[in-house]
């Protein structure tokens, strides 16, 4: 029979206890939670301890009830962070999932009795195993959606401008004065924007808001903003030197640029919609919805400090990694985040 003490998780599901549950009729563990204190922050964080056969182990608890690929590349920037081996909880692991997570080293449970629990000499494995019925996906806010993510993605480089006026942050972000307000007050809702003194507002928790909007746009405006698929010669890009008043590399190449981490597969560039014909022609590119080349609408006003750069934001970099959402990639995502975006959130 397991141990249980008394549960305060950060949803009202209870997705550990009802995953190690469904685990205990295949195999007789024991398991407690509790909420702690992380020590250097002072977060609460879910904690684990579980006995099988004798082994007993502990877990730092992350639950995912709606467990999506884009939210792989968090575990793993997670996975080494505490003193305790990670453990998802999540609604249901799909099998190809499940072997991602297998393949990277990350312990999981779902409340369909799939698992990966490596602790020496205890190793269960089990997938396939299906959900009883699909959960409804969440309803995405109006700020992680369309424009909304425009704006977000613009007080993400720009931080300052939570404090200015609808309309500057508007014009900056390129969308309507309505569509401005509408996100600023959604963000404030969340948490997002806070009254700092007098009138001043500020931009808080930018990590947490980084990587929801991250997430979001992968999974839905990046698609909008494609502007076609191409086909280009074997590392067409390398050395090539590109007006940056015209486009700017995102994605695998960007990666490879800022990290040297990956040999890229695809190369995506970010475009003027009335640039693309001289990007197609100028590189020799070949119409191809199956190509290895990708052009994206450049959605955002071009930062002064920036223009010079051949790479997009890191931030964007980041996300297009997402994106493609292969094992390569995601570990690509996760040196990014620690070399290029850790800075910008110190002062969270």
């Amino acid at each position: 029979m397991a141990r249980r003490k008394e549960t305060h998780t950060r949803n009202d599901e209870g997705l550990f206890i009802k995953a190690m549950k469904t685990l205990e009729t295949l195999v007789p563990l024991e398991f407690t939670l509790e909420a702690v204190q992380e020590g250097r922050t002072g977060k609460p964080l879910l904690q684990a301890e579980g006995r099988l056969l004798g082994t007993a182990f502990v877990w730092r608890v992350e639950e995912m009830k709606h467990f999506k690929k884009t939210d792989e590349a968090h575990l793993l920037l997670q996975r080494d962070r505490g003193t305790h081996p990670l453990l998802l909880a999540a609604g249901y692991v799909a099998p190809e999932a499940a072997a991602r997570l297998k393949e990277a080293g990350i312990q999981f449970v779902d409340t369909a009795g799939n698992a990966f629990i490596n602790h020496p000499p205890v190793l269960i494995w089990t997938t396939g195993k299906k959900p009883a019925e699909k959960a409804p996906l969440p309803r995405t806010g109006r700020i992680f959606r369309g424009a909304g993510l425009k704006i977000v993605f613009t007080l993400l480089c720009r931080p300052e401008l939570a404090g200015k006026p609808y309309r500057d942050i508007a014009e900056t972000a390129g969308v309507a004065l309505g569509t401005a307000a509408n996100t600023m007050a959604g963000l404030a809702e969340r948490g997002f924007i806070v009254q700092a003194h007098k009138r001043e507002k500020k931009l808080v928790r930018r990590e947490e808001l980084f990587g929801q909007w991250a997430a979001a746009y992968a999974e839905t405006l990046r698609q909008k903003l494609l502007l076609g698929r191409f086909h280009g010669e074997r590392e067409w890009w390398k050395g090539l030197q590109l007006d940056t008043a015209a486009a700017q590399w995102g994605g695998e190449v960007a990666a490879w640029k800022l990290t040297g981490y990956l040999k890229p597969e695809t190369a995506t560039l970010y475009t003027n919609r009335n640039r693309i014909a001289e990007l197609v022609v100028a590189n020799k590119l070949k119409k191809d919805p199956r190509g290895n080349v990708e052009i994206l609408d450049r959605f955002w006003m071009r930062e002064k400090e920036r223009q010079e750069d051949d790479t997009v934001h890191p931030f964007l970099v980041y996300a297009d990694l997402l994106a493609i959402g292969d094992q390569r990639t995601m570990e690509t995502a996760k040196v990014i985040y620690e070399r290029q975006l850790t800075e910008y959130f110190r002062e969270d």
